[in-house]
C-alpha cells in the first residue's frame, strides 16, 4: 500500500545513529479501513479509499452510515483516496491497515493543511524586511509594503502582487521525509523534520516517489 491517513501528535527529538539530535514529528498512522476500491472499468481510474479515526454514529449522515456498514466498520471521521500503489499492494475491501506497512529508514511524503494565521501584513506573510531604522523622517512605515505599482501605466495593480492578506490554511506537501522510528503497538510513526498543520490535524502519509 502506498500510504495511510494519520494524525499529527506533536514534535520531539531523537538521536540518530551518528549521535546527532534530530527534530522529528510524531504521527499516529492508522489503523485505516479500506472503505472503497475504485477500478478503471467502473470509476474511470484506480484508487483505494481509506477511512480513519472513529466518530459517534449519531453524528454520521445516513448515506455515510450505509457506506461504512458495507465495509463492515464503524463510522469514521475522515476519508482519503490513494492512487499510487503497485498491483501487488492492492488491498481488499474492508481490510484494516496498520502502521506496519511502513519500515524504518524509508522516505515518505506528508500532506496536510497549514496553520491558519488570519489577516497578516507583508512582513509576516511574505518576509518583507521593512525599513531597518526609523531615520530620514520615517513615520509609521517600518513594516509597510511601500509602493505597489506605477501611476499612469498600467494604472492598476498586477495580479500576484505581494500584499497583506489572509495567511495560512493552505494545502502543503512535505516531500522526502525519512521515517526514523516505527512503533507498531501504538500505530505511531516518527518522521524526520516538520509537517504542516496543528497538533491533532489530519495528514496524508505516502511513500516517497
Amino acid at each position: 500500500m502506498s500510504g495511510l491517513i494519520g494524525k499529527k501528535i506533536g514534535m520531539t527529538s531523537i538521536f540518530d545513529a551518528s549521535g546527532k539530535n534530530v527534530p522529528c514529528t510524531v504521527i499516529q498512522a492508522g489503523p485505516c479501513v479500506v472503505t472503497q476500491v475504485k477500478t478503471r472499468e467502473k470509476d474511470g481510474y484506480e484508487a483505494i479509499q481509506l477511512a480513519f479515526d472513529e466518530k459517534k454514529e449519531k453524528n454520521t449522515t445516513q448515506p455515510l452510515k450505509g457506506h461504512f456498514k458495507k465495509a463492515g466498520t464503524a463510522p469514521k471521521r475522515i476519508m482519503m483516496e490513494f492512487s499510487r500503489f503497485e498491483a501487488e499492494h492492492r488491498k481488499n475491501f474492508g481490510e484494516t491497515l496498520y502502521v506496519s506497512v511502513f519500515e524504518e529508514g524509508e522516505f515518505v511524503d506528508v500532506s496536510g493543511t497549514s496553520k491558519g494565521k488570519g489577516f497578516q501584513g507583508v512582513v509576516k506573510r511574505h518576509g518583507f524586511a521593512g525599513v531597518g531604522d526609523s531615520t530620514h523622517g520615517q513615520h509609521n512605515r517600518l513594516r509597510a509594503p511601500g509602493s505597489i505599482g506605477a501611476s499612469s501605466w498600467p494604472s492598476r495593480v498586477f495580479k500576484g502582487m505581494r500584499m497583506a492578506g489572509r495567511t495560512g490554511g493552505d494545502k502543503v506537501k512535505m516531500i522526502n521525509l525519512q521515517i526514523m522510528k516505527v512503533i507498531p503497538e501504538k500505530n505511531v510513526l516518527v518522521v524526520k523534520g516538520s509537517v504542516p498543520g496543528y497538533n491533532g490535524s489530519y495528514l496524508k502519509v505516502e511513500r516517497w516517489s
